[in-house]
């Protein structure tokens, strides 16, 4: 590996770091100049120098490789410097921030001699169809409250960022020709004394003649940006003297003037280590492009660090707590492993995996308990035998049904006529308990010598046939309910209302998908956890002059209830490991919420989608197998607790 300086000479030179030999050496400018302030800027792999002249000279430093056999060959590379006048008076310049794109746009701002602040800014346009470029210079004089004393630009040469001696921070907006007034916000009555951009250049890191460190994010709010201070590190033991962002990820390196390092990881507020420079009087410091090494610059000695740092932004905080992100108005908790941009920042809580996981759980476990419980205590304790017969294997058999399938028919079929027919939903809850109540009534009031006429239990067929008409009644008056009760549009009323959106794919259509998947399981463990109540125990309550009903509440179902719990566990189970089903009818968005009308996902869902995406042994991987971990001690927690809660159950009732 290599390591490119820069002199106060105003020689750049080019060193092996293995023996240290210097391979290359030119001046920055021709001819040489003294040079009195210098910076590298984020993300740029360039040299930025003040000089004594008045002139901020910008050189692009490359290295390319190649291989001779198995040889590798590192050969550095020097681009054209660009030059930008700041000062006609041609006095020695301080503080210094530039940048240079691909396109050959660069902007500098540097302080004066005077102590005013300079920004020059160079535009180049391409005539697309001669292929001559005009150049363009801008220059302007930016107001301070107080002597700037560090200068920090934005890879997009938007923003402007300095700190002062009367310890405030200034931003400038460089979008309009002339920028606007700074915003200035106050960093504590101690002088800043070194800025830098993290990756992506949204990051502000503060350093202080007091040592302390703290990271300040725009964050937007209302029609402005406010820079706002986000966290704070621990304080070294001098004054802040350089900032080194790492390029890989929100890391950094801070040096103190009295030889202090500390390495730090802005999004998980991490202090990763602490320690001394390798040579004394050290003046700088830097990343290595693979953040796997760094090197500390004094006088004319380079020392180079060895960095292992595989996960820093992992912490029990950023996985299960609140983290103020980049772009954000305030800490939030959320899961975003990926972006469009090497500079993003990944998000990799769990917390809303987990929500969603107990979300899809809850609302399948709604529609699934009560039908599976209550429709296997009629087929066993009220259905004629021969029916029971037919009805019992065709519920079991709907086990079977690929949960693919129902995530498919819940995603692509479902969801779509569940959004048209919400209020006729809304109307079922009212209106098929009503007609079942009815209709049972109507059964009973039939004369006895006609009921008698029909096998115990075939009164289901008429509920069966109820309940079909009463469906299609909320349905058929869905839409008029729609427009009588929520204005033509129940989505739009939702949100006027509540705040809250609709989506398609949504909860209710993942209760009633995986609520059909799950119910064949609950039904099955319930019916035979009340067959096997003892018939003695039936046989002796009606003997003594209860009811059917009297006795299937009061002395069957306490019997079976070690069984009935067994069987809402195992429904409990498969609902929290349901992968298919969520994946295609949530629209697998992992939004904390428990509205019953938006999407989320699941831990096993992320992993699945995740997983194959994931570079292996990195960050995202391992934590995807912390979910897989999260997942099953879920289970496993659960399923002792309910099995120590069957225990005493069944040695309750086991005296019976």
């Amino acid at each position: 590996s290599h390591v490119a300086t820069l002199g106060r000479d105003g020689l750049v030179r080019v060193a092996r770091v293995g023996d240290g030999r210097v391979v290359l050496a030119r001046p920055l400018l021709t001819p040489p100049v003294r040079l009195t302030a210098a910076a590298v800027p984020s993300e740029g792999r360039l040299f930025a120098a003040a000089t004594a002249d008045g002139r901020v000279a910008l050189a692009p430093v490359e290295f390319e490789v190649a291989f001779a056999g198995d040889r590798r060959v590192v050969t550095p590379r020097f681009g054209a410097a660009v030059v930008l006048e700041l000062d006609p008076g041609r006095r020695p310049l301080r503080a210094v921030a530039a940048q240079l794109d691909a396109e050959g746009n660069a902007a500098a701002a540097a302080v004066l001699a005077g102590g005013a602040l300079a920004l020059v800014r160079r535009t180049a346009e391409e005539n697309l169809l001669s292929g001559e470029v005009t150049e363009s210079l801008q220059r302007f004089a930016l107001a301070t409250p107080h002597e700037v004393t560090s200068l920090a630009l934005d890879p997009d040469q938007r923003n402007l960022y300095a700190g002062t001696r009367g310890g405030e921070l200034l931003r400038w907006e460089l979008g309009e020709a002339p920028p606007r007034p700074a915003r200035a916000v106050s960093a504590g009555r101690v002088p800043v004394t070194a800025v830098a951009l993290l990756i992506g250049g949204r990051s502000l890191v503060v350093g202080r003649r007091d040592g302390a460190l703290a990271v300040w994010l725009s964050v937007p709010g209302g029609e402005e940006v406010r820079l706002t201070r986000v966290r704070e590190f621990p304080r070294q033991g001098a004054a802040i003297v350089d900032i080194a962002p790492s390029l890989r990820d929100k890391g950094f390196l801070a040096l103190d003037a009295g030889g202090g390092l500390g390495l730090y990881h802005s999004t998980a507020h991490r202090t990763l280590w602490r320690g001394r420079s390798p040579v004394a009087g050290a003046e700088a410091v830097a990343f290595a492009p693979k953040a796997d090494a760094a090197y500390v610059a004094a006088g004319g000695r380079v020392a180079a660090l060895d960095l292992r740092n595989p996960h820093p932004e992992v912490t029990w905080k950023a996985l299960f707590g609140k983290v103020w992100y980049e772009g954000y108005e305030r800490p939030e908790r959320v899961w975003q492993s990926s972006g469009g941009t090497d500079d993003f920042e990944p998000k990799l809580s769990l917390t809303p995996l987990l929500v969603g996981t107990l979300k899809g759980t809850f609302y399948s476990l709604l529609l699934a308990i009560p039908l599976g419980v209550l429709g296997a205590m009629y087929t066993s304790q009220f259905m004629h035998p021969s029916y029971k017969r037919v009805l019992k294997p065709l519920i079991e058999i709907m086990a079977a049904l690929p949960s693919v399938v129902l995530g498919f028919l819940a995603g692509l079929w479902l969801a779509p006529r569940v959004e048209r027919a919400v209020p006729g939903l809304l109307l079922m809850l009212v209106v098929l308990p009503a007609a079942v109540l009815l209709a049972g009534a109507a059964w009973w009031r039939l004369p006895r010598r006609f009921r008698n006429r029909f096998h115990v239990g075939v009164e289901a067929i008429l509920f069966v046939f109820v309940l079909a008409g009463a469906i299609w009644l909320c349905l058929a008056l869905s839409a008029p309910f729609e427009r009588l009760a929520f204005g033509g549009s129940f989505p739009a009323w939702l949100l006027e209302t509540f705040g809250l959106p609709y989506d398609q794919r949504n909860a209710v259509v993942v209760g009633l998908a995986m609520g059909f998947a799950v119910i064949p399981i609950i039904f099955a463990i319930a019916e035979d956890a009340f067959s096997n109540v003892p018939p003695n125990l039936v046989a002796g309550s009606l003997a003594l002059g209860a009811d059917r009903w009297q006795t299937v509440t009061r002395v069957v179902l306490p019997t079976a209830s070690p069984g009935l719990f067994s069987a809402v566990m195992v429904g409990f189970g498969r609902a929290v490991g349901e992968t298919m089903i969520v994946l295609m009818a949530t629209g697998n968005t992992p939004i904390m919420s428990w509205n019953p009308f938006n999407g989320f996902r699941t831990l096993s869902a992320n992993i699945a989608v995740e997983i194959p995406e994931a570079p292996h042994g990195g960050t995202l991987y391992r934590t995807l197998f912390l979910a897989a971990l999260l997942l099953f001690g879920l289970t496993f927690l659960v399923n002792t607790v309910a099995e120590l809660v069957r225990q005493r159950l069944r040695e309750r009732y086991a005296q019976l």
